[in-house]
């Protein structure tokens, strides 16, 4: 029973001696340290606190203290008044949680449809996207979507600069919205990074792709900074 007690946040000395003071009844410390096996001063400290919590009192008989439990209902008590406790304050703690997740917040997403939740997310947000790093040829993990995709970004007036690769050059073909350059050719990666809104997405092209997105606004200005600084440097 010891170890139910502890559930209520008593200590394991608090409950070996609140146990013994019910087993004996009203009992000298003395008696209860003998019968508990707990050294005297420990089991001082633990009625102490015992009584704080309202779990044990004591009567006064010949100007010495005997302890006695309390009414057990007193856990029932504790019990609401920890309910109570918890509405108050879980609504506080969620409220700064989300506080802290809304500032960063890291999500991975792997395969086609993981990816798809990527770009799915970039219309969402409806900002500007800024791409960097980007690879032709990635219709091929999805085939009709990309089509999709970009019919319903023209539609939200999604604007979008795009830097490829050097190599890529007159393989691209031009789209509304869409202005494009290209880094010189020997830069080459099979990741590319977008930047939008708060978030910023790099993708590994890969036989099983996946993306890790990041949405912190300190973070997504830094990628756009770097983005900036290779626009003005890649060519037309």
């Amino acid at each position: 029973m010891e170890k139910e007690l502890q559930a209520f946040g008593l200590t394991k000395n608090e409950a070996k001696v609140y146990l013994t003071v019910l087993d004996l009844g009203s009992s000298l410390a003395g008696v209860v340290a003998r019968k508990s096996g707990i050294h005297r001063r420990s089991v001082y400290d633990a009625l102490d606190r015992l009584i704080e919590k309202g779990l044990i009192g004591y009567i006064v008989k010949n100007n010495r203290k005997y302890f006695e439990v309390v009414d057990p209902n007193k856990f029932n008590e504790i019990v609401k008044e920890k309910e109570a406790a918890a509405k108050e304050i879980v609504p506080i703690l969620n409220s700064k949680y989300n506080l802290v997740k809304e500032k960063q917040e890291t999500s991975f997403f792997r395969g086609k449809n993981g990816l798809k939740s990527v770009f799915e997310d970039q219309l969402r947000v409806r900002k500007p996207i800024y791409i960097f790093g980007a690879v032709t040829g990635i219709s091929k993990f999805f085939s009709y979507y990309l089509i999709h995709f970009n019919k319903r970004r023209r539609e939200l007036k999604v604007p979008v600069k795009i830097i490829f690769r050097g190599e890529d050059r007159g393989k691209v073909e031009k789209t509304p919205l869409v202005e494009i350059r290209y880094m010189p050719r020997g830069h080459n990666s099979f990741a590319s990074t977008s930047v939008y809104g708060d978030r910023v997405a790099i993708i590994l092209w890969s036989e099983n792709p996946y993306a890790i997105v990041i949405k912190d606004e300190k973070i997504a200005e830094s990628y756009l900074s770097n983005f900036e600084f290779m626009w003005k440097n890649a060519k037309k």
